[in-house]
């Protein structure tokens, strides 16, 4: 059945308690790969999901298997990730006790995390609960789903699953809120777009959209890629800097697509912005709780700015924003950055500067990323995967691995810290085992920076913040991984491309020494 749904590759761990979900895969043409925990079979099934566009499938055992798995499925809910769990779990709990892997109400748990959680007393509510969530996947917001199925109706027979069901499409906008908001925008002297992760087409129609109206543009930390990095009105991924509240004070309109403007996008309680704003979702939830001069509209972000650029006058229209005011203010974060987290930006350039266009770059909670995400320009949409929301250490491994399965023979790249590593470090063993050229940028401080940083600036005395790491390029080879340390900025370059082209992962160790050896003239 999940063959003929499209599902080629499940992440999972097998057990006593769910092989009977392990009989006939290799029949059926799928590929599965053996995590080396339920965590990371759901951070695989994640980066999976967000590389092919397809829903991620994990297989889970009872009880501790699922729990292990929730904080893979609570993040892949914050990020809006279609990831499907299935998970076999006892047949009854109520009068008897102490049975293996035992929880009060497996069920009931993983509702905490994902958008639905049910268990399947028959196989054909198993068939339909995983066409209920392909369907939701193809037609809603995506969301985490969790099936869990009985172990005596695994291990049952099974009648026969129905033929696959011709999917829905994303909501369509109406024709007449499209309409009203492209008359809007046309009118606004100085509007202002900001593009989140939640626009997934339409990328071809955002340059017609931002000439045509003369419109400012920003991004999300999601939202990267969407826009020319070259373009003079261009504000980059900096909505979160505490004074981007004045230039949205600015604007006359704000138009947001696919983007809550959460807390985690900008840090603070309000955008800034005094006019009414325009916000495009596919989520109801987002564009509720509008003012009275706001215009909320419900569908496809990429099929609402196609059908502007369609719609709005033809030719570009002169703007009222001033260019050279862009790039002061572009100027100013970076350099606010490079003072705030020194030798980041160096190091993010450099890195920069060694990836192809192509590259797919999934990165983890560590000061590297805080900072890269908000000087590195990505080339094309949707090629930086970050844990957004619920904040998870140890994301990056296991989903790059869940990404590269997905993007055989293209570029992928895991960025993470010393920390988060060791969540989930033993999932270096399955990319090994797997052959993939994953490229693993270790940022190893010596300790939890990001903590440090913030206890001085609350004026607590730094507590356990520093930890002894391993020699981590000993571990790596112990996988049997390949292991390198650039010696400075220029040595960055030539060990990408040697990662990439290599048959195996290599982890790139790089420290606060390396970037302090500088690049002899570089920033």
């Amino acid at each position: 059945m999940l063959k003929a749904r499209g599902v080629d590759v499940i992440f999972g761990i097998p057990g006593v308690h769910n092989q009977e979900m392990y009989r006939g895969i290799e029949e059926a043409g799928i590929t599965h790969v053996l995590a080396r925990h339920e965590q990371g079979a759901g951070f695989m099934a994640d980066g999976y999901a967000r590389a092919s566009g397809k829903p991620g499938v994990c297989y889970l055992i009872t009880g501790p298997g699922f729990v292990n798995a929730m904080t893979a499925l609570g993040q892949a809910y914050s990020d809006s990730v279609s990831v499907l769990a299935v998970a076999s779990c006892l047949d009854e709990v109520a009068a008897r006790k102490g049975q293996l892997h035992q929880m009060r109400n497996q069920e009931e748990a993983g509702r905490t995390v994902c958008d639905w959680s049910a268990t399947a007393h028959t196989t054909r509510a198993a068939y339909a609960l995983v066409d209920r969530a392909m369907g939701e996947f193809a037609t809603a917001r995506p969301r985490p789903k969790a099936i869990h199925v009985p172990i005596a109706q695994l291990e049952a027979r099974a009648v026969d699953a129905p033929a696959a069901p011709v999917l829905g499409q994303l909501p369509q906008a109406p024709a007449a809120s499209v309409e009203a908001a492209a008359q809007a925008i046309a009118a606004a002297d100085k509007p202002l777009f900001i593009f989140g992760g939640g626009v997934r087409s339409g990328f071809d129609a955002i340059r017609a959209v931002l000439d045509k109206t003369g419109a400012a543009s920003a991004v999300t930390f999601a939202g990267r890629g969407m826009v020319d990095s070259a373009d003079p009105l261009f504000l980059g991924s900096a909505i979160s800097r505490p004074d981007f509240a004045d230039v949205a004070a600015e604007a006359d309109v704000v138009v947001a697509l696919g983007t809550e403007l959460a807390e985690v996008d900008i840090w603070r309680d309000a955008l800034g912005h005094t006019c009414p704003m325009i916000r495009v979702d596919i989520d109801p939830a987002v564009t509720a709780g509008l003012g009275p001069e706001d215009h909320g509209i419900v569908g496809d972000a990429g099929a609402v700015l196609q059908r502007w650029a369609a719609a709005l006058p033809q030719g570009a229209k002169p703007s009222r924003w001033s260019a050279d005011m862009i790039a002061k203010r572009r100027a100013t974060w970076r350099a606010e950055l490079a003072a705030e987290r020194p030798g980041i930006v160096p190091l993010s350039d450099a890195l920069r500067a060694g990836m192809p266009d192509d590259a797919m770059i999934y990165s983890d909670m560590c000061q590297l990323a805080y900072g890269a995400k908000e000087v590195w320009d990505m080339p094309r949409p949707h090629h930086w995967h970050h844990p957004s929301g619920f904040g998870t250490l140890g994301y990056a491994l296991p989903a790059a691995i869940g990404g590269a399965v997905a993007r055989q023979g293209q570029p992928t790249v895991c960025l993470i810290g010393d920390y988060g590593l060791q969540y989930t470090i033993a999932e270096l063993g399955t990319a090994v085992e797997l052959g993939l050229p994953l490229v693993i940028l270790l940022w190893d401080n010596g300790k939890l920076g990001e903590i440090e940083d913030s206890m001085v600036r609350a004026q607590i005395a730094p507590n356990a913040v520093i930890q002894r790491n391993p020699d981590f390029l000993k571990l790596a080879e112990a996988y049997g991984a390949y292991a390198t340390q650039p010696a400075t900025l220029n040595d960055i370059a030539p060990a990408l491309q040697a990662a990439f082209a290599a048959d195996r992962p290599t982890v790139i160790r790089l420290t606060p020494e390396c970037v302090g050896s500088g690049t002899g003239g570089a920033d």
